[in-house]
């Protein structure tokens, strides 16, 4: 295991400490998220009694191959925790994700929890969002490429493409990565993205993570939001 895969699961597992011992939890998405799908999956095991909300396909497999039990995907949830990664982690405790094309159901996920805990490495640290990252911004296949020429006043849009293929989210929708530059004002930007017809929804999530712990070479640090 690398480097970074084992701070990626060093955080993942500080976060087991906060699910309750019976409960609805959240199952975030992408490379980080799985090694606490994996610890949820130990803690069924063991006798907890959780109900678990998956954000992704991917996550809904994952969970399911370790017996985890499933909530009904039409909601509504009552949350305790929601455990997700992040591509960028800005000093006020925004985040852009969306690299793994699942940002619409996680932030419906996120909306729906009493704590939202994100865990990173410290490679995700910036101090303002768009420092290393495009805002993914998931688009209606239909008329895509006129959304795309609306989403050029804000910045530069690229299909993101896999094989030769647009990427398509798990409704079936195409991502735009849009790069801004440096965003003084990412709910500004926000707001002004979903403005646009044929928008699902964007990357940018502020003011959403109550707790994100960043796993680093003299173990997990703890950034809480202050307001």
């Amino acid at each position: 295991m690398s480097s970074q895969e084992a701070a990626k699961k060093a955080a993942a597992e500080a976060a087991l400490r906060y699910v309750p011992e019976k409960g609805v939890v959240g199952l975030g998405s992408g490379s980080t998220a799985k090694y606490f799908i994996d610890g949820v999956g130990r803690l069924v095991k063991e006798g907890r009694q959780l109900l678990a909300v998956p954000t992704s396909e991917e996550s809904r497999q994952r969970a399911q191959a370790l017996g985890i039990p499933l909530a009904s995907e039409v909601g509504p949830w009552d949350i305790q925790v929601t455990v997700d990664g992040a591509d960028e982690v800005s000093a006020e405790l925004d985040l852009i994700k969306g690299g793994g094309a699942a940002h619409t159901r996680e932030k419906i996920v996120n909306q729906a929890t009493k704590m939202n805990v994100i865990v990173v490495d410290e490679s995700k640290l910036s101090q303002k969002l768009g420092e290393k990252w495009p805002v993914p911004v998931e688009v209606l296949a239909f008329a895509h490429e006129a959304t795309r020429k609306a989403l050029t006043e804000l910045g530069m849009p690229r299909l993101r493409m896999r094989d030769g293929q647009p990427v398509r989210t798990d409704s079936n929708n195409v991502i735009y990565d849009l790069a801004c530059g440096l965003i003084e004002v990412p709910s500004a930007l926000d707001q002004k993205i979903r403005a646009i017809p044929g928008v699902v929804e964007t990357g940018l999530f502020c003011g959403r993570a109550d707790l994100v712990l960043v796993a680093t070479p003299d173990g997990v640090r703890e950034l809480r939001r202050t307001s």
